[in-house]
């Protein structure tokens, strides 16, 4: 039997608690689960990326729900789909939380099938974490509120450190 291998693609500027619902209903149905924080030139991040893998592998660990086939790793040259075709996976997995997501996302999975024969899944988020993106908690945080409610606790005491700034 191959190995079932997918990819979970993100910039994760922070983690939030839909990222990780996603990677934990993913890992679920996966041999091995990537989880790529990916560079992404259209937006200006609020954490360096060695930053949001830190926060990632802690968030992770954290999760009794996560099992351990999952790796952690960044993306910042080239195609996703090279990315995918180095670690010989199939799929790449997205959490969309709305029809804009689904119109954003769905050019973009035809041109990699296309591209490198790579299908994409839509999850549908956990209803409590649907409208909770990272922008959303960036604004948040920047203006000092709470997000704890929308954010793993490593995140959430990364944030509360004053760590906002970055």
């Amino acid at each position: 039997m191959s190995s079932r291998i997918a990819v979970v693609p993100g910039s994760f500027d922070p983690p939030t608690l839909g990222h990780l619902d996603v990677i934990r209903r993913a890992a679920k149905l996966y041999d091995e689960l990537h989880v790529l924080v990916v560079h992404n030139p259209g937006k200006e991040a609020m954490l360096p990326i060695a930053q949001r893998l830190t926060l990632l592998e802690k968030s992770i660990a954290e999760d009794e729900g996560c099992g351990e086939n999952i790796v952690v790793g960044s993306w910042s040259m080239g195609l996703l789909v090279d990315y995918a075709r180095e670690v010989n996976a199939g799929v790449l997995v997205k959490g969309i939380r709305s029809q804009v997501d689904v119109a954003y996302e769905s050019p973009m999975a035809i041109v990699n099938r296309h591209l490198a024969d790579v299908e994409t899944v839509f999850m549908l988020p956990d209803p409590s974490h649907a409208m909770v993106s990272s922008s959303l908690v960036r604004q948040v945080a920047g203006l000092g509120g709470d997000v704890a409610p929308f954010v793993p606790p490593a995140v959430a005491a990364f944030l509360d450190t004053g760590a906002r700034g970055l």
